[in-house]
């Protein structure tokens, strides 16, 4: 197939061989390809003289015009005329190292995917007075039979800029005059010559909404930090920290007035409204559900497109790094959940990329899920891997992320997740353990804290798969924290219980510590407790109304108490009636009621409690903060524990009593004599409680109790946690 018909169909793979400049031993040549152009002239912009015209090739949109005196120009563009207009053009096949650049370096560190893949905005320094401001384009789509990238600049026509295929699969170009803000996809013909949906960059950092999905070109430099303070401190120990966490969905924590017209608030209105009330409440950090560019809304955001790119829902990445940016200099952490286990195969995404798999397993046992119809990436590619790890980094780079929550990460360790027989294939050793996807979150963890020994990731890792926060020298996967899924489902099933059966389960709330000291663990109640059908938190209570804010408020405090740091779902704090739905906002109407308004109290001064009291969280990970005071007291569903600082000279006693029913003279045993006062009544009036009375200070007594010296006697109030400090002598 001659040149220009390949141009014209699009299917050049490999554009330098023909296009640009040409030189020999006394002459040099300029071809041009540029569709619709009537006339073409070369300019020269080191002196901005025309240096000759080029000539039409036959009937194609083909120049080209061989120069027999002179040298090539430094650096030349074209006037263009054609039916409509006369414009400028600066070549951009003049530029063949420039944009080989792109791929020298990429597969050296991680880093290098999203500093050179994607559009890089450049400058190219060519010896003019200015340089000529550029985007560098880069993709992998090694099996592809030709790309181009189209956008605004060219009219969204893919015979306008061919790309040029390397010998390792990227496809690469530098055009002139594309800037930030402009629009772009790559047309990709597979290797039959097919034309593919248009696809967005696999490395874009913005991305357009519905209907488009075009990527935009974005310039990470202009943003301006200022959270040096935050970034510059030292972090310490986070295992021995308060850390109670606040999940939210960006989407629907609070909506616009219905009058605004608006679907959402923006990143800079959540500035205004979610932060204050972040640390009015007390919470240490923010996880927000993926924020990662997603195309349908009902996802959440776990079915990712865009790994590069903030959702534009809420506006541009400069206003989400601004976003970050302020709740840096409010004190709070920002940690994001982090979606390598699946991918949807929206036809502008990464599915079939280049017409082949180019991103996830070719084998549909491997590399399909049954349980969200999405693909799953090949975790044993370099390119794949490096692609994740690199986006990983990319997180807390550019936008100063302080932790990654992994999400579904039992799916990726497991080749038979929800696989029944025959509809999975065992790793080499006959097992089904995936070799390729444990060793990418070794080396992912490895990275992260390698470059950023401040930050967190946290696995949500739902079975009881062995050293999940343990560092990979020991063998582990090198998480800093695991989500405890074994607490959060046998306490909600306890909780849930009448209280007259809660006598039947009581192993349910005390098996948590058995092994809780495996793994470093985050407590949580997370989103997907309170969606799908499952109800709110509160609606998990039994009894009658007052009941069941009595259970929540119990069971919140009784959280507080258990080591772990703790997570807590948004509405949860507030005592939301109705479950989740991503499509409204929180109730806050329910704030003008007591009873929620109380609840919301009651997790204000947990957080603040938490939070000031090292005995609360400073041994959350070490069989050393936590003492069982009693724990198999069945019968009257009470349980009494110690938790301790490390010097262990700050006692604080949680006792918490499962029936609506008081236990008056209700005796425990203690460390040491002295006086003992009440922190924290979770029955108190003020948290919309029954105000049963119990003396706010006790003494202890040389009366040996539960295998303890001493002992205090106090009156344990219905469906009720309290805090108890031990004063000292």
């Amino acid at each position: 197939m001659q040149i220009e018909t390949q141009l014209q169909r699009a299917q050049c793979t490999l554009p330098f061989s023909h296009l640009g400049v040409k030189k020999t031993n006394k002459t040099f040549s300029i071809t041009a390809w540029v569709p619709n152009a009537s006339e073409i002239s070369v300019v020269d912009l080191s002196t901005e003289k025309v240096i000759g015209k080029l000539k039409r090739q036959g009937k194609s949109d083909l120049f080209s015009a061989e120069f027999t005196k002179g040298k090539p120009p430094a650096v030349y563009a074209f006037e263009v005329k054609n039916a409509q207009d006369t414009y400028r053009i600066i070549d951009p096949y003049q530029f063949q190292e420039q944009a080989f650049h792109a791929v020298h370096f990429v597969d050296h560190l991680p880093k290098n995917v999203y500093q050179q893949l994607g559009a890089q905005l450049i400058e190219l320094d060519v010896g003019l007075k200015n340089a000529v401001s550029a985007t560098r384009f880069a993709v992998f789509a090694p099996n592809a039979s030709a790309v181009s990238v189209i956008g605004d600049f060219n009219y969204w026509d893919g015979s306008c800029l061919p790309m040029q295929k390397t010998d390792f699969g990227y496809w690469v170009l530098v055009v002139p005059g594309v800037k930030a803000g402009d629009k772009y996809k790559y047309q990709i013909k597979d290797g039959q010559g097919n034309e593919l949906p248009h696809k967005a960059d696999p490395v874009g950092f913005y991305a357009d909404q519905y209907p488009s999905h075009a990527s935009v070109v974005f310039d990470h430099e202009q943003y301006q930090w200022n959270d040096s303070q935050w970034q510059q401190q030292v972090q310490g120990d986070k295992y021995a920290q308060a850390m109670s966490i606040y999940e939210v969905h960006l989407g629907s924590w609070k909506r616009p007035d219905s009058q605004s017209g608006e679907t959402f608030l923006t990143y800079r209105e959540l500035v205004n409204e979610l932060i204050p009330y972040v640390k009015d409440m007390g919470y240490t950090h923010l996880e927000l559900l993926p924020i990662s560019e997603f195309p349908f809304d009902g996802s959440w955001g776990y079915q990712p497109v865009g790994l590069f790119a903030p959702t534009s829902r809420f506006g541009g990445p400069d206003d989400f790094k601004y976003f970050v940016d302020q709740c840096h200099q409010n004190g709070i952490g920002v940690i994001i959940d982090w979606v390598p286990a699946h991918f949807p195969e929206d036809g502008h995404g990464l599915a079939r990329f280049d017409g082949s798999h180019v991103y996830e397993y070719e084998d549909p046992r491997k590399g399909w899920h049954p349980d969200w119809n999405s693909c799953i990436y090949d975790f044993g590619k370099d390119t794949v891997r490096q692609f994740l790890v690199a986006n990983a980094l990319f997180w807390l780079d550019k936008y100063h992320i302080d932790g990654l929550r992994v999400d579904a990460v039992a799916s990726m360790l497991y080749l038979d997740y929800s696989r029944e027989d025959g509809e999975w294939v065992p790793n080499v050793d006959g097992g089904n353990h995936n070799y390729e996807a444990i060793s990418l979150l070794q080396w992912m963890n490895k990275e992260v804290y390698s470059h950023y020994p401040n930050a967190m990731t946290i696995a949500e890792e739902s079975t009881s798969f062995a050293k999940v926060s343990r560092p990979v020298f020991e063998g582990g996967l090198g998480f800093g924290f695991k989500w405890n899924m074994g607490w959060m489902h046998d306490s909600l099933h306890y909780i849930s219980k009448d209280p007259s059966y809660r006598r039947y389960h009581h192993g349910e709330m005390t098996f948590s510590m058995v092994y809780a000291f495996d793994e470093s663990f985050v407590l949580p109640i997370s989103h997907d407790e309170v969606v799908h059908g499952k109800g709110s938190l509160l609606r998990k209570m039994p009894g009658d109304e007052w009941q069941q804010a009595a259970n929540l408020r119990c069971y919140a405090a009784f959280m507080y108490a258990h080591p772990g740091k703790k997570l807590n779902f948004m509405g949860n704090e507030i005592g939301q009636s109705a479950e989740w739905n991503h499509d409204s906002s929180v109730n806050w109407h329910l704030l003008e009621f007591d009873k929620h308004s109380g609840i919301q109290a009651l997790y204000r001064d947990l957080n603040q409690i938490y939070t000031q009291y090292p005995a609360l969280h400073e041994l959350d990970h070490d069989y050393r903060g936590f003492e069982w005071i009693d724990h198999e007291n069945a019968e009257q569903s009470t349980l009494v524990m110690l938790r301790q600082s490390k010097d262990a000279k700050q006692q604080l006693y949680a006792a918490s009593n499962f029936t609506p029913v008081p236990r008056t003279n209700f005796r425990f045993g203690v460390k040491a004599l002295g006086e003992y006062s009440v922190l924290l009544n979770t029955d108190d009036k003020q948290y919309w409680g029954s105000g049963h009375s119990l003396n706010k200070t006790v003494k202890a007594e040389a009366v040996p109790w539960n295998n303890q010296a001493y002992s205090i006697s106090v009156s344990l109030p219905p469906l009720a946690t309290i805090f108890i400090l031990y004063k000292g002598k």
